[in-house]
């Protein structure tokens, strides 16, 4: 059974930085692209950021270029979001999220979350200006 466990979301001020994990388990975690999404208050979930299962190819959201940075581990079986240059707007729930298939690309989940197999609890983010 897939399970995914965010940890190190908090409440910081604008300009701040905070690093998001997700422990992975239940899966061959290497094989498998991973991303990251939030969801705002009265809005849809949207994406983050998505990495390959090699990580040699990453996607952001505009929003976030410059200011985010996914990572993995293969051998830890985690996935990472660093946070930097925090602004309100980034307030959110932060969720973890593992390819539908090993076979789908860290693309494919930047183009729309139906390409997500599985969703971790989240973890709240909430950035104070």
């Amino acid at each position: 059974q897939v399970h995914l466990r965010e940890s190190g979301g908090g409440l910081v001020q604008a300009g701040g930085s905070l690093n998001l994990s997700c422990a992975a388990s239940g899966f061959t975690f290497m094989h498998y692209a991973m991303g990251w999404f939030r969801q705002a208050p009265g809005k849809e979930r949207e994406f983050v950021a998505s990495i390959t299962w090699g990580s040699g190819s990453l996607y952001y959201a505009d929003s976030v270029k410059g200011r985010f940075t996914i990572s993995r581990d293969n051998n830890e079986d985690m996935v990472y979001l660093q946070m930097n240059s925090l602004k309100p707007e980034d307030t959110a729930i932060y969720y973890c999220a593992v390819a539908r298939s090993r076979d789908t690309r860290a693309e494919d989940i930047m183009r729309t979350r139906a390409n997500v197999g599985s969703w971790g609890q989240g973890t709240q983010v909430t950035v104070s200006s």
